[in-house]
């Protein structure tokens, strides 16, 4: 009897084990997405698609649901822009890249965020160094970055895609 129950311990602290390292690494994920999003409310230094603020139209190869989006670059990745605004063709954008999307519900509301964060030895970093985050305008995480662009990259990689990016492609 005293067997089953030092068992029963054992089975309880490995248990609990687990369940601290899955909490640890969802606070991680937690953690990177917050960066994210503090990224993407940081508008100073940022240069604009184009050189303009105004909003597009969803493009018809977009899956993200929101009718209007504007992108925008920190000045790392703002070195990857030609004159006019555009991605340079063949560009590989350097660590510390920044690109924020963003997505609007209306003209009047911005709806979410699409991140891309250039950072190669981030734990949450794709194959090509990218950390993707999906974040909702009030904070709240539409998908982890944890999840390193699972459901972003499908469309990402298709043909004419610079570095994932694609406005060039549709704008």
């Amino acid at each position: 009897m005293k067997i089953f129950k030092n068992g029963n311990v054992i089975v309880f602290t490995f248990l609990l084990a687990i369940m601290a390292i899955s909490c640890d690494k969802e606070e991680k994920a937690n953690s990177t997405d917050t960066v994210l999003f503090e990224m993407a409310k940081d508008t100073a230094g940022y240069k604009w698609f184009k050189n303009s603020s105004s909003l597009l139209n969803k493009s018809a190869g977009s899956a993200h649901p929101q009718p209007f989006l504007r992108t925008r670059y920190n000045s790392v990745a703002a070195t990857m822009l030609d004159t006019n605004g555009k991605i340079k063709a063949g560009s590989v954008f350097p660590e510390g890249s920044v690109v924020v999307k963003e997505l609007f519900s209306s003209e009047a509301t911005l709806g979410r965020f699409a991140i891309l964060y250039k950072s190669e030895n981030n734990e949450n970093a794709d194959d090509k160094g990218w950390v993707w985050g999906y974040v909702n305008a009030d904070g709240s995480i539409s998908e982890s970055s944890s999840n390193k662009g699972k459901s972003c990259i499908g469309c990402h990689s298709q043909s004419g895609n610079i570095d994932y990016m694609l406005m060039n492609k549709f704008f």
